[in-house]
């Protein structure tokens, strides 16, 4: 079988995005399967070579365990690439997908992860890991995302939405401290933990340089927990320990040790069975599919869902390689068994329409 490891792309997690990339391609390769690793942004210049001879089962040299934690601008990731062309796919991307068999997605952030990238492989009719196009993009952004766990009665942190920077703190009607995010965005880019109502200026500007609007939650002080699915399988919960600090983009994947990740963790039985059941829940409310992980905050034994991730990362230092490696699911087996189970359901949605 051959496989396209798709990776990089325009947004502000690709290096988190790069790392993973390598790691999936190195896994998969280990299996046997041809594996062709590209870019989504940068392409392949296919002038001194084939399609074919892009898929291979000879190991990427690179070290997916260095992730700079350097926040790329839209100006230095377009100075990346030759000539003016800002285009998310790059130069024969979508040439080089259609001549595989599956595309593994493993893009992160705003472009990779809110359906866009989804709907034109779609399109092409090219097969792709993770959740369809209009899941991926209510799982991503994170305003319509909360109000569909309202809908369903999963519980979530108090918010309100905020486009600008200069809103009057006592417009917040749940108060201080509450937590600044971007509404599109993932691993922190642009978050922070406002304490006092004369930094939320601050806080939303810069929340505001990577999204146009802004979600403004209560904060809840609690233990935080992730819990992934896998093929309609949850997987034990991961507790997220951070000694100094709060979990940050460095703490999620630099090396460092004031982050722990205690897998199984010490919880009451009823709490673990509480997120447990509502990684389904949620998982089913956004129309998600093949995998993804719901991350937990856990206050007085009550779980509340903070969001949903349809492409988790898969870096040395992710979370849901951890949780499956509990359940004896290797790396290698983690990446076949996220294709397997995306194979069966298309297997499923073609047997519906004959």
């Amino acid at each position: 079988m051959k496989i396209v490891v798709l990776a990089g792309g325009r947004s502000t997690e690709r290096n988190v995005s790069l790392s993973s990339g390598v790691k999936i391609t190195n896994a998969l390769r280990s299996k046997g399967y041809q594996v062709a690793l590209v870019d989504l942004f940068l392409g392949k210049d296919l002038q001194n070579l084939t399609v074919d001879q892009l898929f291979t089962t000879e190991p990427e040299p690179d070290d997916p365990s260095k992730i700079s934690d350097e926040v790329l601008t839209d100006d230095k990731i377009n100075a990346l690439r030759p000539g003016k062309s800002k285009a998310l796919f790059g130069p024969n991307v979508l040439k080089i997908c259609q001549a595989a068999d599956i595309v593994y997605l493993g893009l992160h952030g705003e472009d990779g992860e809110n359906g866009k990238v989804q709907a034109v492989l779609d399109l092409f009719e090219i097969r792709y890991t993770g959740s369809d196009t209009l899941a991926s993009g209510l799982a991503m952004n994170k305003k319509f995302s909360k109000e569909i766990f309202q809908q369903n009665q999963i519980p979530t942190a108090e918010y309100i939405v905020a486009n600008q920077a200069d809103i009057d703190p006592s417009a917040i009607p749940f108060g201080f401290p509450v937590v600044v995010k971007p509404c599109n965005g993932g691993s922190s880019v642009g978050t922070h933990i406002v304490k006092q109502a004369q930094d939320l200026s601050a806080a939303l500007t810069d929340a505001l340089r990577f999204d146009q609007e802004v979600l403004i939650e209560k904060y809840i002080q609690g233990r935080e927990f992730s819990v992934a699915i896998i093929d309609d399988q949850v997987l034990p919960p991961v507790e997220i320990v951070v000694t100094n600090g709060w979990y940050d983009f460095e703490h999620k994947f630099q090396d460092n040790s004031v982050t722990q990740f205690i897998t199984p963790p010490e919880i009451d039985a009823d709490v673990q069975e509480q997120m447990q059941r509502l990684t389904k829940r949620t998982f089913q409310a956004l129309g998600m599919q093949n995998y993804g992980r719901i991350d937990f905050l856990v206050a007085d034994n009550k779980a509340y869902v903070m969001e949903a991730n349809s492409l988790p990362g898969m870096t040395p230092r992710s979370l849901i390689p951890r949780e499956a490696a509990v359940v004896g699911i290797n790396y290698a087996d983690l990446c076949e068994k996220i294709i397997q189970s995306k194979l069966r359901i298309y297997a499923a949605q073609e047997q519906a329409n004959a």
